[in-house]
């Protein structure tokens, strides 16, 4: 016979004990956007949809209007009808990362696209975009060896320092990234391949990382054609595993290609939910996000490790003024803008010294190297302000001794600008040469 204290922890028990499988109904299916009722969901919360194959479709809860849940896959939603059983997933399993993520290519739901087995760690990864109070983040005060010679010298980086690459589409943003990739002495690389070319996915791995860059990387993968939600997922990621390394005391350096299309994926998402755009065709909770998600990078409260963030920005018709463009200007710590009228007549890579800025150079350099900067871009503004004037004769040498200077140094100027992709220029060398063409 049970006793008394033991019938009851027998009848406690029954109340976990699930008689009916709860599920929702899927009503309506508007492009990208899924509409179940049914069954109460919260905000972020993972569902399945069941398919006409009987395989569950993974989507999340994106909105809600009274009775109806808006869900949006994290896959393109194929054989669903009116109807299609929905369920809560299960308390999402959490992420473990340590070491052993270094070498491995995943997408943005941490799920390996390499074929070398599970993720595995002994540290929990939390996923959401991690947040640093500011007045505890360190401050930039190193600066960072990119090994190009234009960027070291008069765009000197920091430690901490967050940039953006600004070009229109074709002018070599990816391949300056790929530059930047192998030559950055960093001890982690986090890459977040967000919305671009499958194609470019595999070309990054094998050309701009090498087997060598690739055992010292973690790459996050999400092409053009997955589902805004991945993309989202994918982005907000590889800033979670940057700052995992960098609050173990590592350099790191993220590389998110590209910021514009993080914007883009949550447009689509807007769009489908209802909210109304407001500046060419984005909606206001874009200009939201994109703060949010550059404030995660950066340094963090530990003097030990650094986390670098290099962004790039495709400016639409090569418009500086596109709304993205000009949100990111004013969020990062600093822009490179890429000229198409230098990647039209070879000159690579294709930086417009005079349009971009290192607002962190005057804390990483020296009273000598910043004054040899300026006489540089004064040179190189006053000569490409007269060069066309020079095959018509409208340039007489000695009538002005700056103008005459810049006509001299003009050669050396060109050639110190210019570097091919598989060359290096180390920081201290890049500093130097500066220093003896305008001395």
């Amino acid at each position: 016979m049970l006793k008394p204290f033991a019938l009851n922890d027998a009848l406690r028990s029954l109340d976990d004990v699930q008689l009916a499988k709860v599920s929702g109904r899927l009503v309506r299916m508007s492009g990208i956007l899924l509409e179940s009722l049914g069954c109460q969901r919260v905000t972020g919360q993972r569902c399945y949809v069941e398919q006409s194959d009987g395989e569950m479709l993974d989507a999340q809860v994106v909105g809600f209007n009274r009775d109806i849940t808006y869900l949006m896959p994290f896959k393109k939603p194929v054989g669903l009808s009116a109807g299609s059983r929905v369920f809560a997933a299960k308390e999402d399993a959490a992420l473990h990362i340590d070491e052993s993520w270094l070498g491995r290519v995943l997408n943005g739901l941490g799920e390996p696209m390499d074929d070398l087995g599970k993720l595995t760690g002994r540290d929990e990864l939390h996923v959401e975009l991690p947040k640093v109070n500011p007045l505890k983040r360190q401050p930039v005060s190193e600066p960072l060896d990119v090994g190009v010679r234009a960027i070291n010298a008069l765009l000197t980086l920091g430690k901490g320092q967050r940039v953006g690459l600004f070009a229109g589409s074709g002018v070599g943003k990816s391949v300056l990234l790929g530059m930047i990739t192998r030559q950055t002495k960093a001890d982690v690389v986090v890459v977040g391949l967000i919305g671009e070319r499958g194609r470019e996915v595999q070309e990054f791995i094998q050309h701009s990382l090498g087997p060598e860059g690739l055992r010292k990387a973690v790459v996050v993968v999400a092409p053009a054609n997955e589902s805004p939600l991945m993309r989202l997922k994918a982005a907000e990621l590889c800033h979670s595993i940057a700052a995992y390394f960098r609050d173990q005391g590592k350099d790191v350096l993220l590389l998110v290609d590209s910021l514009t299309r993080y914007a883009m994926a949550q447009r689509e998402i807007a769009l489908a939910l209802g909210e109304p755009p407001a500046t060419k065709g984005y909606p206001p909770s874009v200009f939201g996000m994109l703060p949010e998600l550059v404030e995660s990078a950066g340094n963090g409260e530990s003097a030990e490790g650094s986390l670098s963030a290099i962004y790039t920005v495709l400016a639409e018709g090569d418009d500086q003024q596109d709304p993205i463009v000009d949100c990111a200007r004013a969020i990062l710590d600093g822009h490179i803008v890429l000229s198409r009228k230098l990647a039209d007549i070879g000159h690579y890579p294709a930086i417009d010294v005079a349009a971009s800025v290192s607002r962190c150079m005057s804390q990483v350099a020296d009273r000598k190297h910043l004054n040899a900067a300026r006489s540089f871009k004064e040179y190189s503004s006053v000569y490409d302000g007269i060069k066309d004037l020079i095959p018509l004769g409208g340039y007489t040498p000695g009538m002005d001794p700056g103008t005459d200077r810049a006509v001299k140094l003009a050669p050396n100027i060109e050639r110190f600008l210019r570097q091919d992709v598989g060359a290096s220029a180390e920081l201290g060398m890049s500093i130097d040469t500066l220093q003896s063409i305008v001395k």
